[in-house]
């Protein structure tokens, strides 16, 4: 469903992102780990076309992340770290907008605007100007509007962020349920007990360096026998940062 061949970026003389070249299934959720600054955010945003790979690429159902990005958009749905929408527009009518933006007829935007921010409680705060909402509620409105054209994969980056403990279980559930539908999800997060619970299969990447993949219990057994992800986290993470010290 999702292809990485050899990606990379560049700036300047500094490497972002070196050379990814791994696949994720249809239907699973995988896991995309790694400490701040290690290139998970540019690695998205080349996902979504905002960025233009040094080299290499990525595919998303088949469809060139960079020549058919608007094609790829029908098919994803988006949520970055920090969601940013037009200030004066009320929460429903962003939902609105972002729906008839994927083609929604006017009637079925609205009725998927009302279920949506009524399933994630942002009912009562539908009228209110986006400039307005908290982080938590920024954060809900933009998965529902990644949520709003029933995409087959899902990119998040820190869906959880911003949100208190009951609303981040609350979409962590949302996700489990969506994965159980068949749906596609390429989570980005540092929380690696959040990881833990909803992914199959995990990529760590360091310094743009994917540094350890493939599924969660084969590395626990392979990294740390018996230990968890943190301590894989941790352990392979640490021999990337002495390997770079040896160099």
């Amino acid at each position: 469903m999702i292809t990485f061949r050899h990606l990379t970026k560049n700036y300047g003389g500094f490497t972002a992102v070196s050379d990814l070249d791994f696949s994720v299934e249809s239907g699973e959720v995988f896991g995309f780990l790694g400490p701040n600054g290690a290139g998970k955010t540019t690695t998205i945003r080349m996902m979504m076309g905002i960025l233009v790979p040094s080299s290499g690429g990525i595919t998303i159902a088949g469809l060139d992340c960079q020549k058919d990005r608007v094609e790829v958009k029908r098919h994803v749905g988006y949520l970055p770290d920090d969601p940013i929408f037009y200030a004066y527009l009320r929460g429903r009518e962003i939902l609105e907008f972002v729906a008839e933006m994927h083609g929604l007829p006017r009637g079925e935007a609205q009725r998927q605007t009302r279920t949506l921010l009524d399933d994630f409680g942002l009912s009562d705060a539908s009228e209110e100007y986006a400039i307005n909402y908290s982080m938590g509620m920024k954060k809900k409105l933009g998965l529902a509007c990644a949520l709003i054209h029933d995409p087959s994969v899902l990119i998040l980056d820190e869906p959880t962020n911003g949100l208190d403990p009951r609303a981040s279980h609350e979409v962590q559930e949302l996700l489990r349920l969506k994965a159980a539908r068949g749906k596609t999800i390429f989570l980005s997060t540092h929380l690696l007990d959040m990881a833990e619970r909803l992914c199959g299969r995990v990529g760590i990447i360091e310094h743009g360096r994917l540094v350890a993949a493939g599924p969660l219990a084969e590395l626990q057994e392979k990294v740390v026998p018996g230990g968890t992800l943190e301590e894989v986290f941790l352990k392979v993470t640490a021999v990337e940062e002495q390997d770079r010290g040896g160099a």
